[in-house]
């Protein structure tokens, strides 16, 4: 799995203009699943996002984590994050996951986020959507499950 996350102060995903989910202070993770990915990998995956110390503390270092900060996640099914550009103008998608097994990973890591206590609003999986967010710092990770030993 690979998860791009943006620190927020604010974000919001909407389909057809319609808000369906926001937070306040938190994260926006975009997820992309690959083919080999599974619940055990979307488990710690979940882990690792909710527990980045990537929040400033009282002397505004990077030290509290989203549960310190009582921040919320918008998890947001993003398939084009396994983009291939190697060859030609146009990206292709083979890298990503079937439509089945990303949705149900992308399910299972907002549904482990959520379990340990972070308010999770989501999108809308295999929907044209648009995400808005004010990113905070600004500060964006990058996390690629491959690259984990």
């Amino acid at each position: 799995m690979r998860a791009l996350l943006q620190r927020v102060s604010r974000a919001e995903v909407r389909v057809d203009g319609h808000t369906i989910g926001a937070i306040d202070r938190g994260l926006v993770v975009l997820l992309g699943v690959g083919p080999g990915d599974d619940g055990a990998i979307a488990d710690r995956l979940a882990r690792r996002i909710i527990e980045l110390r990537i929040f400033a503390d009282d002397e505004g270092r990077t030290n509290r984590s989203l549960v310190d900060v009582a921040g919320g996640a918008l998890v947001v099914s993003q398939f084009t994050l396994y983009a291939d550009t190697t060859r030609g103008r146009r990206p292709g998608f083979t890298g990503a996951a079937d439509p089945a097994l990303a949705k149900a990973c992308y399910e299972s890591v907002a549904a482990a986020i959520e379990a340990q206590g972070v308010p999770v609003a989501r999108g809308r999986f295999g929907a044209p959507m648009e995400v808005e967010l004010v990113n905070e710092g600004p500060f964006t990770i990058w996390l690629d499950t491959a690259d984990w030993s």
